[in-house]
């Protein structure tokens, strides 16, 4: 069992290296130094002023490798070695649009972000395999064409649709929720409910889609038949045997949903002004925040990999055999 999760974590360090890589190459190409030093002093920016910025960021080194420093220094001296040397070592610096620290920014927008993504991941999960079980148990009904027809319909219309569509009806013609806004501790709740509700349905119909169409296959089995031929009343064949036997399926899905709970979302925070991961990566990327970006991408990866090496070791909890091959 180590071996198996030292041999899988081993296969997540290319992948983190070449997303930090090609990060790095898309804003040197992009943003010249001398952009992003007038970028960050402003329009009346001289060339002292520019040539300053640029010398005290280390913008002014060779990108991957340095001709005129000795030794080991021809690679370490660069503006690539920086880069990485500060994403590995989690200083990530200070914002080149506000000047304040990335770290402490990353760790004010986590709570917002985990208060908004977890219920939208906990309560999503436990409606979707109801539905999907209560619909494979009525398989080949009305009710089962239905929720198939309803969950084509909700995964047709944008997000954008329901955003708009709930802070319009619900918020401001109902007046059920705010429309925007988010406040600390206990009171978050009242500017959660409304995004939380927007999630819940616009996911709703691809996860039940997803999950009947699993428990649909695994019903199809020979041991469900053996398991009716033994008399074993419909819902307890649904929730021991064919629950279960889908589980591989099941927590590919969930165990890759969970590390971007951190990294909140995009567009949910951003309409209902919600200061987390997400709202604080789109201004990043409207003011060309090289840095912060960065962050986020680097911090993205590492919660990728930490998601497909849980979704290998689960794997084994539930079919030792995986560990072998």
């Amino acid at each position: 069992m180590t071996a198996y999760i030292i041999r899988r974590a081993l296969y997540t360090i290319p992948l983190v290296i070449g997303v930090c890589l090609i990060t790095f190459l898309l804003f040197e190409v992009l943003y010249s130094p001398e952009l992003r030093a007038r970028r960050e002093l402003g329009r009346h920016a001289d060339k002292k002023q520019i040539q300053e910025i640029i010398e005290r960021e280390g913008w002014d080194k060779p990108l991957f490798f340095n001709r005129q420093a000795p030794g080991f220094a021809k690679v370490r001296d660069t503006r690539f070695a920086d880069h990485m040397t500060r994403l590995l070592t989690f200083h990530f610096g200070r914002s080149e649009k506000t000047h304040e620290d990335i770290g402490r920014k990353i760790r004010r927008g986590m709570v917002p972000s985990l208060t908004l993504t977890v219920p939208i991941f906990a309560l999503g999960l436990v409606v979707s395999i109801c539905l999907s079980l209560a619909v494979a148990f009525f398989r080949g009904t009305y009710l089962d064409l239905w929720v198939v027809v309803i969950c084509v319909a909700f995964m047709s219309v944008s997000v954008l649709v329901y955003i708009l569509g709930g802070q319009f009806l619900l918020a401001q013609h109902l007046k059920l929720f705010p429309i925007y806004g988010y406040a600390r501790g206990i009171n978050s709740a009242k500017f959660l409910l409304l995004p939380v509700l927007i999630a819940l349905l616009k996911g709703l119909g691809g996860d039940v889609r997803f999950y009947r169409t699993i428990f649909l296959e695994q019903i199809n089995q020979d041991y469900v038949r053996t398991a009716r031929a033994k008399g074993l009343a419909e819902h307890v064949i649904l929730l021991k045997h064919v629950l279960k036997n889908s589980m591989i399926p099941i927590l590919t899905r969930t165990v890759l949903a969970i590390p971007f709970l951190f990294m909140g979302s995009l567009l949910l925070e951003r309409f209902f002004g919600i200061p987390g991961l997400g709202n604080m990566t789109i201004e990043a990327v409207e003011s060309a925040d090289f840095k912060v970006l960065s962050a986020m991408v680097y911090i993205g990866a590492l919660l990728f990999a930490a998601g497909n090496l849980a979704t290998d070791i689960s794997y084994t909890l539930v079919d030792p055999r995986i560990r072998f091959r």
